[in-house]
């Protein structure tokens, strides 16, 4: 790795923080040497977001910068240690493919990660080679944007970069690095491996910096630790809300998985669901359905217990009194979860003011659609429109009551249903990142190396509310019906 002058730093205001922990929760570690890196996608809009202009880099620059080759002198890489809850089992992990650059200071003042992933072995790497292929690179890319362009909290892309290096795996594929900026990359299972090391101190230096980085409202706090994981409980709650409300399956909701800071991370066997099934699951290792589109909320409130058992001697001295506390948070999630749950549904119905049998008429929608396969994200966007609905899942005695029931409803509105109907569509998407579509813009990024068909997806992706002659052929489920399936692609 070599260091870029100061005059050439693109705007990047670098700090350290998590350096500022003791050894225990990182290693030092420097991105592997690649011989022709070369940049496949850029995210020039991001960059301006975070205040960074590289005007006057040539794509060979940033190749080397997006792989690790060359830095700011600012930049102190290192990987994160962390434990986890895979599929309910606990193991001691760490970043075996992911490396820290270091904490960009952006223009409004947030602090965010800057992280390579797949840019070689760490000291957690455990016998894999720390490397990672183009396709699940650009997939993470595609989905992480499209899931902010839908207004949901999450990790971005920055940058997709080609290694020229092959990667192994059941075939030889083409190696890439993913530039991934988040708010942080703390997790539940971050604390959980605080937590085995047996020092109250360490576990609480985590949990006082977890604080002053994601809750510094409550830095000062005299219940600052309690009020912390009711916190986290509250961001979780909101995020799994807005998962079930656009049909996302996350797909591996391990506690590694899980940010403290309630923003969606890790985008490997994720996927949107076409037709509504509740026990939809895409994963092709969740034999089990675990992580199933139902399950999403309860796995969460297991993976916050998780958390609560973590914080348990921060909370009080008395090991009795520290349950009851974190009980009482934990308790709060399901009230919390269906009310963030509930009030984004009202509003993808076009209900503002709440009334008793709201729950009852939403329900009665999601019974229907789901004995009919009903396309999930095309029935709200049907709804939101002022056109007749003509398809023939509409024209049943069935829906035609359902839809008499909602016309009466929104007549409790007292507003023009033209005014209702914009409403809607600011909340239902027209377009998501279908499975097909997906498949088929990496497809062609691996076998021709043509990202034309991923720019074109990326576009239609990045305004997903907005009607545009070009999106039909993104709106269509796909022809393959059943039996899609996601892989992990480590």
């Amino acid at each position: 790795m070599t260091h870029i002058s100061e005059q050439d730093t693109a705007g990047w205001r670098i700090e350290n923080t998590y350096l500022q922990l003791p050894d225990a929760f990182h290693d030092r570690a420097e991105p592997a040497a690649f011989p022709s890196p070369r940049v496949a996608i850029f995210n020039q809009h991001l960059a301006k977001q975070l205040g960074l202009d590289f005007t006057g880099h040539s794509s060979e620059d940033l190749a080397r910068i997006f792989t690790g080759q060359a830095l700011p002198p600012e930049m102190k890489p290192l990987a994160q240690a962390y434990a986890g809850h895979q599929f309910g089992s606990f193991t001691m992990l760490g970043d075996g493919r992911a490396i820290l650059l270091g904490e960009h200071r952006t223009p409004a003042g947030q602090l965010v990660d800057v992280q390579l992933k797949g840019a070689g072995r760490t000291r957690f790497s455990r016998g894999g080679d720390g490397l990672a292929a183009i396709g699940p690179m650009l997939r993470e890319y595609i989905i992480s944007e499209a899931m902010a362009a839908l207004g949901i909290p999450t990790t971005r892309s920055l940058a997709v970069v080609e290694t020229g290096q092959p990667v192994y795996r059941s075939t030889t594929l083409r190696g890439a690095v993913l530039t991934r900026v988040a708010a942080s990359h703390l997790r539940v299972g971050t604390f959980e491996y605080a937590a085995r090391l047996r020092d109250p101190s360490l576990l609480q230096t985590l949990a006082d910096y977890a604080l002053e980085r994601h809750c510094p409202e409550h830095a000062t706090s005299s219940d600052k630790y309690l009020d912390f994981f009711r916190t986290v409980m509250e961001r979780q709650a909101a995020l799994i809300a807005q998962w079930q409300m656009v049909g996302f399956i996350h797909g591996v909701m391990n506690t590694d998985n899980m940010a403290i800071s309630g923003e969606t991370i890790d985008y490997g066997p994720c996927a949107f669901m076409d037709s509504y099934d509740p026990q939809t699951v895409f994963s092709s290792i969740d034999r089990g359905g675990r992580y199933a589109y139902r399950n999403q909320p309860l796995i969460a409130q297991w993976n916050l217990a998780r958390l609560a058992e973590t914080l348990l001697t921060l909370l009080h001295p008395d090991i009795d009194q520290a349950m009851n506390l974190a009980r009482g948070v934990l308790e709060q999630f399901t009230k919390s979860y269906e009310h963030h749950w509930l009030t984004g549904m009202r509003k993808k119905i076009g209900l503002q003011s709440p009334e008793p049998d709201d729950l009852a008429l939403i329900n009665s929608l999601l019974e229907l659609m789901h004995q009919q396969r009903a396309d999930f994200t095309n029935t709200f966007r049907d709804l939101s429109s002022n056109k007749m609905l003509q398809s023939k899942q509409y024209q049943t005695p069935e829906f035609q009551s359902w839809f008499a029931q909602w016309q009466q409803r929104l007549q409790q509105e007292n507003q023009p249903l033209e005014v209702i109907h914009a409403r809607m569509r600011s909340v239902n998407p027209a377009v998501i990142p279908r499975n097909h579509r997906v498949e088929e813009a990496l497809a062609s990024a691996q076998e021709q190396n043509d990202l034309s068909a991923l720019q074109r997806l990326l576009s239609v992706l990045n305004e997903p509310f907005k009607e545009r002659d070009d999106i039909i052929p993104y709106q269509e489920p796909s022809p393959c019906g059943v039996g899609y399936q996601t892989f992990c692609g480590t």
